[in-house]
């Protein structure tokens, strides 16, 4: 099958999907919403979904090998500030990173390979994921053994890309660290509360937070490896109720990111003592609670330079790659390259005037709709040659061996 010709003759439906995912966003791991309308549209394909954990999968083809097309589906807890007529009307969540166009191309894909199901020389699995945003849905479903029944040998991803930038770029890595490690993080601080005039008689937590907030900053300026990628943000800080009342906790929240195994075990320990032992020396307590871990995200050499293989084969105008591309960014879909040999590309999905302004997470952001075939088509050809090249060279790919390395730190 020519699946970019093909994409293209069913274009108006991906963009039916991505609307459908936009409009009716959903964050975390429950999304009731998103989970039945990829079901109800695998169904009308022909095709018998399934749930794993709280996402949902299904198998194209037979026999081995078997590659694992992934597609994340999740929103952020946030306003949408883009203008679009089909923008989330809640004003509570909005796809301001793309997962929208990740749900709807691979549901086109999987029509596209349903289509040529007879043509395909093993399987391909689904997984459509929730809370790629919390770094939890890849956990979730490898728990629930979206990598077993049939075992996955191989497997890919997509990420549209917006911004100042034409149609037809993707982006990828084959050698070293594409994407950095995330471990996110809680603090609550206990104090003491009182009364504003009486600090004298409290153990201020916004004080201590404070403190801690400076030591975290200098944690990175002074004993972080300067050779290496170390990003330390808080994204959160919350505390009191009045201004004249010192409350009695406060909490802060954020992530550390590397692309280095040895600053982050050194640094995930370090925001440890010093949190505690800021509060210590304060009066007061610290309780660092991890909400996510996520290694770095390394892509398979071999399978990462035949996939960019196959994408120079479709007749995409403007179709350009674009290796050795790395982020501070992280992506869940590190879990999954963590257990089998995996890839991720981004396409972009950018415009060239005013509209490529604004990048992802920010709530003026758009995407170009005329991305939905060459990511749909993308996935489709990708899959099915990739299937047919390890059916010529051997019956399975080379067992995917770890890394000798030390484990990275335990999730």
């Amino acid at each position: 099958m020519d699946f970019y010709k093909r994409a293209l003759e069913i274009k108006e439906e991906t963009i039916r999907h991505r609307r459908f995912f936009h409009q009716n966003a959903e964050v975390g791991l429950e999304m009731p919403l998103a989970c039945e309308y990829v079901r109800n549209e695998l169904m009308k394909c022909g095709l018998q979904p399934q749930p794993c954990g709280h996402g949902v999968t299904a198998l194209i083809g037979k026999g081995s090998p078997v590659l694992l097309l992934r597609a994340d589906m999740d929103a952020l807890p946030m306003a949408e500030e883009s203008g679009e007529p089909f923008a989330c009307p809640t004003g509570r969540q909005a796809h301001t990173c793309g997962h929208d166009f990740h749900a709807a191309m691979l549901l086109t894909a999987a029509k596209l390979l349903k289509e040529s199901k007879t043509e395909l020389r093993g399987t391909v699995k689904l997984m459509f994921q929730p809370a790629e945003e919390t770094f939890e849905g890849s956990h979730d479903m490898v728990k629930s053994g979206i990598l077993e029944n049939p075992s996955v040998d191989a497997a890919l991803a997509f990420h549209v890309a917006p911004g100042r930038m034409p149609l037809g770029l993707f982006m990828y890595n084959s050698n070293g660290v594409m994407m950095s490690s995330v471990d996110g993080f809680r603090i609550t601080i206990q104090g003491k509360g009182g009364h504003g005039a009486y600090p004298n008689l409290t153990v201020d937590p916004i004080r201590i937070a404070v403190q801690i907030y400076q030591g975290l900053e200098s944690l990175i300026a002074r004993e972080a490896n300067p050779e290496m990628t170390c990003v330390l943000t808080i994204g959160k800080f919350q505390t009191g109720s009045a201004a004249n009342i010192i409350p009695d906790s406060a909490v802060l929240e954020g992530t550390l990111r590397t692309n280095d195994k040895d600053s982050r075990e050194l640094l995930v320990r370090r925001i440890t003592e010093i949190a505690e032992g800021v509060a210590a020396v304060n009066g007061g307590l610290a309780k660092v609670t991890p909400l996510s871990c996520v290694p770095p995200l390394i892509c398979d050499h071999e399978l990462t330079e035949q996939m960019a293989r196959f994408m120079k084969e479709l007749p995409i105008p403007g179709n350009t790659p674009i290796p050795g591309m790395k982020a501070n960014a992280s992506e869940d879909f590190a879990v999954l390259a963590a257990e089998v040999p995996s890839t991720l590309m981004y396409i972009s999905a950018g415009f060239s005037d005013e509209r490529g302004a604004y990048s992802a997470h920010n709530p003026k952001v758009r995407f170009n709709e005329e991305v939905c075939p060459i990511g749909a088509a993308g996935l489709a050809h990708c899959a099915a040659r990739w299937l047919e090249t390890q059916n010529e060279t051997s019956p399975g790919i080379t067992a995917f061996l770890p890394s000798p390395e030390a484990p990275l730190p335990s999730c």
